[in-house]
């Protein structure tokens, strides 16, 4: 069992940037690849980004390719998502994902969820 918590989000005007964090808890951590998803207010949820078990591997939807880049520290159980150049189409609740897959496999969504944070673009 993981659970993930996921902070960071907020207001900022286009062409900003935020980092979302996400903490797990547990002693697993390094064994999941974790992803990245997005969910806008009326609109299926969507992948943004996945990195594999120990880093070496990232994997990005075409959306946010050259803008968002996501990594991760396994010592403190986080994966992080840093986000530029933002754009009005990337307000969204992010949620974050884990699951013993590929980062590719991961464009499917994991087996355990976090509840999202906010992030909401102004033009």
């Amino acid at each position: 069992q993981v659970q993930l918590v996921e902070s960071g989000g907020g207001l900022v005007q286009a062409g900003g940037s935020l980092r979302l964090s996400c903490a797990a808890s547990g002693r697993t951590f390094n064994t999941y690849t974790m992803g990245w998803f997005r969910q806008a207010p009326g609109k299926e949820r969507e992948f943004v980004a996945a990195i594999s078990r120990n880093g070496d591997i990232t994997y990005y939807a075409d959306s946010v390719k050259g803008r968002f880049g996501v990594s991760r520290n396994n010592a403190k159980n986080t994966v992080y998502l840093q986000m530029n150049s933002l754009k009005p189409e990337d307000t969204a609740s992010y949620s974050c994902t884990a699951g013993r897959t590929t980062t590719r496999d991961m464009a499917m969504g994991g087996d355990y969820w976090g509840q999202g944070t906010q992030v909401s673009v102004s033009s």
